[in-house]
């Protein structure tokens, strides 16, 4: 039937096409992975087309996309790009049958954006970031024109197979198969240049011996850890610490090759220290708990840790530095990650006394890399986005006038301290407990203020004490419990704190832009 075979062939040849097109993109994306090993891993067409997509995603849906995907964001946001991409590869590849420059033209503009981003990013080091995109364009876009000249001839036609199309198409398939093994074979050398990168890193880490601390942490009172099944830890394990950030590669710096710039305005002895000069100076240790404000009303972005690291303020003090209630000049601090990031925070904040400081350890090991390795940045009380740079490698004194941080930029606020917040872990939303005494307990907590007071309520009934655990100090969260003999039915439990200004957690509520959410977190369960 001339219509079916018509029909026929034109699916062969769009299959054709659409192969060819992938494997343009596969080999593109090889080759980009290859140069991006020998120049630089963050200069990879994915990561620095995510970083700008990232940049330039409006406030709300980022808040959106932690909510919803939590830190499996940026493993989404990958997976969208490729799959765009290969969307696009698809169609160039069914076009370069029909007009083979158009398509390889279609390619090279993909260099042309990846080019662009890469050279645009905060952390671009020169011309040598734009070589991945590149290379990685200029190989596909040879690969698609090379193969669509064999794919005209292989999908041309869906019955020819013994004759001159049939032996086209074997060509193809050689062709095709022998690009697709020298890809993989690419790819394969780029991961291998890519993991090389960071061996010297995690050797840095590896070999780095912590010195004790000049101040060590207080012993932890008896009674801070209650003893209920379900209840979140006094202390977070590192591997459960949450993460929250914006590089879609996580940093691997070599702490033998680090260095921390302090500069800018009222700095009269500007300094810079290596790894080594940072742990010879005396070492605090502390317990502290950070949080994100993108933690909604019961989310699970706050963690507490044991925190080692050198006392902020006495840095800035031997720079010349000054708060701004002694005469300084400067009112903000502005931190500078090796990915570009920035993070503004108050100095007077950072000088006040409080336990800011520039951290190398985390519960007893240096800090992993997710978190930050060799150094990041911590002030109690405040939101992380306004305090807790990660890979800090400069610090700049300048005002909130002259200068706006990334989240301010996106319309988050410049100064974010920490609300007064409680949340329930035991029990989980929709349980279904037996009737009886059943434990309602979680944590609290009101950095800079400490918790004082946890109060419980079933449905629409009265607010009662909960029994709070000892508390270690006013920039940790705080456990808490509460005994109740369930009814049966459906039950609403809620939970308030009041913090040691006297202030009772607020029942309005808001969302987290832009400078952290306010509510009270409730759970519904189901009594049997």
């Amino acid at each position: 039937m001339p219509g079916v075979s018509s029909f026929s062939g034109k699916l062969v040849r769009a299959a054709v096409g659409a192969s060819a097109g992938l494997l343009s993109a596969f080999t593109a994306l090889a080759v980009a992975e290859l140069a991006a090993g020998l120049v630089r891993p963050a200069a990879g067409p994915v990561t620095v087309v995510g970083g700008a997509v990232i940049d330039r995603t409006p406030a709300a849906v980022k808040d959106f996309a932690i909510r919803t995907f939590g830190e499996n964001d940026k493993m989404v946001l990958r997976l969208g790009i490729l799959a765009i991409l290969a969307l696009f590869a698809v169609a160039l590849g069914v076009l370069a049958l029909s007009y083979r420059r158009a398509g390889a033209v279609g390619v090279l503009l993909f260099g042309v954006v990846g080019t662009a981003a890469a050279l645009s990013r905060p952390d671009s080091t020169g011309a040598g970031d734009a070589l991945p995109s590149a290379a990685g364009a200029l190989a596909g876009a040879a690969v698609l024109y090379v193969l669509a000249s064999g794919a005209v001839s292989a999908g041309a036609g869906a019955n020819d197979e013994d004759g001159a199309r049939g032996r086209s198409r074997r060509r193809f398939l050689t062709e095709a198969g022998v690009i697709a093994a020298a890809a993989a074979s690419a790819g394969a050398l780029g991961r291998f240049f890519t993991h090389r990168h960071g061996r010297a890193a995690a050797a840095s880490r590896d070999s780095l011996v912590l010195p004790r601390p000049a101040s060590p942490a207080p012993a932890v009172p008896a009674g801070v850890r209650l003893k209920v099944p379900g209840i979140t830890g006094f202390t977070t394990p590192n591997s459960d610490f949450y993460r929250v950030d914006t590089a879609l590669t996580v940093p691997r710096v070599d702490a033998d090759t680090w260095r921390l710039r302090i500069h800018g305005t009222g700095v009269t002895r500007p300094r810079t220290y290596t790894l080594r000069q940072l742990l010879a100076r005396p070492l605090i240790e502390r317990d502290i708990t950070l949080t994100c404000v993108s933690n909604e009303v019961g989310g699970p972005y706050a963690g507490n840790a044991r925190w080692l690291g050198v006392p902020l303020a006495a840095l800035l003090r031997d720079a010349g530095v000054k708060p701004p209630s002694q005469g300084g000049g400067a009112d903000q601090l502005v931190a500078r990650s090796v990915d570009g990031m920035t993070l503004g925070s108050p100095v007077e904040d950072v000088m006040d006394g409080r336990d800011a400081m520039l951290a190398v350890g985390m519960n007893g090991e240096p800090l992993p890399f997710d978190h930050g390795f060799p150094v990041r940045m911590l002030v109690p009380g405040l939101y992380g986005y306004v305090s807790a740079c990660k890979w800090i490698t400069d610090i700049e004194l300048t005002t909130f006038d002259a200068y706006d941080p990334y989240w301010v930029k996106r319309k988050w606020a410049r100064r974010a301290p920490v609300k007064t917040q409680s949340r329930i872990d035991t029990p989980k939303p929709f349980a279904r407990p037996a009737a009886g005494p059943v434990t309602v307990a979680g944590v609290a907590w009101a950095q800079r203020r400490g918790i004082t007071r946890v109060q419980v309520r079933i449905d629409d009934g009265p607010w009662r004490d909960a029994d709070l655990a000892a508390q270690a100090g006013i920039d940790t969260w705080r456990q808490w419990s509460y005994r109740w003999n369930a009814t049966p039915g459906g039950h609403d439990i809620t939970v308030r704190a009041t913090d040691g200004t006297g202030q009772v957690q607020t029942e309005q509520r808001a969302r987290t832009v832009p400078d952290g959410a306010t509510g009270r977190h409730s759970v519904f369960v189901t009594v049997t």
